[in-house]
């Protein structure tokens, strides 16, 4: 059986608006809530990943209030 799921996604800064390649982490909960900056501007979001069993991954990124 092949693994299609991916290790990466990209999000949108929602502060920079540029484009960000963070990881997945397949191995966790299937619900991730937590926070990472942006590798563009270093402002800090809230990452919320959702897996689901057919291999998708949903991702949203929302700023974090500093």
């Amino acid at each position: 059986m092949t693994d299609h799921r991916a290790d990466t996604a990209e999000v949108t800064c929602p502060f920079c608006f540029q484009p960000n390649e963070i990881a997945l982490d397949w191995g966790g909960a299937d619900k991730q809530d937590y926070e990472e900056d942006c590798q563009v501007c270093c402002r800090p979001w809230r990452v919320r990943v959702q897996f689901h069993t057919d291999g998708e991954a949903e991702v949203s990124v929302d700023p974090l209030e500093e």
